[in-house]
């Protein structure tokens, strides 16, 4: 290592954003002892995050409080390297509560005309057609004592293929052809809409 952007540049390929760790003084490199960092989390975990927040960009915020918790139990995997990645590097914060200002206060209000340097993956959206259906299955069968949102998806589709069918051909024209990409995407719609419905009658 010759130089002292050389030095300074290795923050920058760990995430991190800050004053320069290096300084020159006359003509010796010493160490900056007032750096200021801004921890930033990786580029695929603000591609989740950017995406979670664009699909609950309107909700009220309880619902999206809501809708909150079921994300961080889904991606619980990504959560927790993404923590371990940022406790490592030396972040002393609440790492989930950076998480949700984020989601909540950043991505959510950020425009989607700004140019991107890297094409972020494609948003799914749906029928507000198939969130009603899905709205009035929960609703006539979640008091029932055997309902699970597991099984209850499952009557779903049985009973609302036509739905579904033009659901898919929604999707495919948004240039979603991945079966198991458009499923996962009904069924997390399912769930989301089961558990905000459930904490609404509580």
């Amino acid at each position: 290592m010759n130089t002292l952007n050389e030095m300074n540049t290795l923050t920058e390929s760990q995430g991190i954003e800050s004053t320069p760790i290096f300084i020159r003084r006359d003509d010796t490199i010493v160490p900056n002892l007032n750096p200021i960092y801004r921890y930033k989390f990786t580029e695929h975990f603000m591609e989740e995050l950017y995406e979670f927040s664009k699909i609950h960009q309107y909700d009220a915020r309880k619902d999206f409080k809501e809708a909150w918790k079921i994300w961080i139990e889904e991606n619980e995997d990504i959560i927790n390297q993404e923590t371990l990645r940022l406790d490592n590097l030396g972040y002393k914060g609440n790492v989930i509560d950076k998480m949700f200002k984020s989601a909540r206060y950043y991505f959510r209000n950020k425009s989607t005309d700004k140019k991107e340097p890297k094409q972020r993956r494609q948003y799914i959206s749906v029928t507000r057609e198939l969130l009603n259906a899905m709205d009035n299955h929960i609703e006539k069968n979640m008091f029932n004592e055997d309902y699970q949102p597991k099984t209850g998806f499952i009557l779903f589709c049985k009973s609302n293929e036509a739905i579904l069918i033009e659901t898919l051909a929604n999707v495919i024209e948004q240039g979603i052809t991945d079966s198991e990409v458009i499923q996962d995407k009904i069924k997390k719609t399912y769930k989301n809409r089961y558990f905000i419905l459930t904490q609404n009658n509580k």
